[in-house]
């Protein structure tokens, strides 16, 4: 409950923060009426300023224009956008963007740590053998390599020598299938271009962890019983080297969206990526606003739940807790005052 606490103070200050940073960084009443906002010199244009002002709440002060809008953000409207025409609710774009986005983040993630549990376990075994030095400059490689370039890369040779993967992506196509016209193959490209640098990072991070549990005794007891190489290796070495690889896919999801702004406009996926690209270039805050909220929330959301996860993969964590407890307990026990009536136990 604490931490749920902390969790709503947080996105608080976020929200705040970028509220405050949107409507000081811009004049919204431009965004809504264009040049009209300027032509103070004409009754019709002053009419349609004083109407906007009131329509959109610009005529009050900046808190209250927050308080507002977070009581209207807390119900699920997240305003108007300021820059399309007619002005239609920001819901309706996150709603057709938000999907396709968390579809890619998805499969980035899956591909990441898909591929990072075999490869941090295949050379944590074999420690500074070549297979391990090798497996070392190839994750470099893979971290150090900027998404656009690795985009470029896939897709050329993917994409355009070998024709394996689609080069477009269209929106009204099904999910599942493993041709071209499904969107299933027409994300493997882009997650998997997201999903290479984060892999490298899950198995740079897995195989030390790893390297340090296979020494433990409990490894040592498991192979002196006869218990076979890989059972060691996945069954009793694996679980416990977990913790950090959870806690940085959870961090990780920050990175995800980051890239999902570079990897979406290369691979031209209307996601939350183009979206708020579009929106910072407009200078449309709504829509810029209700973006960055969903990605703080998603953000400290996983965080929270990698915490609870500690206790699911390991039971000594629970333990520890309960540990905690039982001692708040016996000390409870010991400053509640006694009922002398009672007869003490012989």
């Amino acid at each position: 409950m604490k931490r749920l606490l902390g969790l709503g103070l947080l996105l608080t200050v976020i929200s705040m923060i970028t509220f405050a940073a949107m409507n000081l960084l811009g004049d919204p009443l431009f965004n809504i009426l264009g040049p009209v906002a300027e032509d103070v010199d004409n009754p019709d244009s002053v009419k349609l300023i004083e109407e906007a002002k009131e329509q959109y709440y610009l005529d009050k002060s900046l808190p209250e224009r927050y308080v507002r809008w977070a009581g209207d953000f807390v119900t699920g409207d997240f305003g108007v956008r300021f820059s399309a025409t007619g002005q239609p609710p920001v819901t309706d774009l996150i709603k057709e963007r938000f999907p396709r986005t968390l579809q890619l983040m998805l499969m980035a993630q899956l591909i990441a740590v898909g591929l990072a549990i075999p490869w941090a376990v295949n050379a944590a075994s074999r420690a500074n053998s070549k297979t391990d030095k090798a497996s070392t400059v190839t994750a470099f490689a893979f971290v150090s390599l900027p998404n656009f370039a690795l985009a470029i890369i896939l897709f050329y040779v993917f994409s355009i020598r070998l024709d394996w993967t689609p080069d477009v992506y269209t929106a009204t196509d099904p999910f599942w299938g493993f041709t071209h016209d499904h969107k299933l193959m027409q994300m493997l490209l882009p997650a998997l271009t997201l999903g290479m640098g984060s892999a490298a990072g899950y198995q740079r991070l897995l195989r030390t962890d790893l390297i340090t549990t296979l020494q433990q005794d409990f490894i040592l007891m498991a192979r002196s019983k006869g218990v076979s190489r890989r059972k060691v290796l996945y069954k009793h070495a694996l679980r416990p080297s977990l913790f950090s690889l959870i806690t940085l896919a959870a961090i990780n999801i920050g990175y995800l969206i980051g890239g999902a702004l570079v990897v979406e406009t290369f691979f031209r996926i209307p996601g939350l990526g183009t979206a708020v690209v579009e929106a910072v270039l407009r200078e449309d805050f709504p829509v810029v606003l209700a973006i960055v909220m969903i990605v703080a929330t998603a953000f400290l959301v996983f965080n929270y739940l990698a915490d609870l996860l500690y206790g699911v993969i390991d039971p000594r964590v629970r333990e520890k807790e309960n540990y905690k407890e039982s001692i708040f307990c016996s000390w409870k026990r010991r400053v509640e005052p006694v009922d002398a009536t009672v007869e003490a136990p012989t």
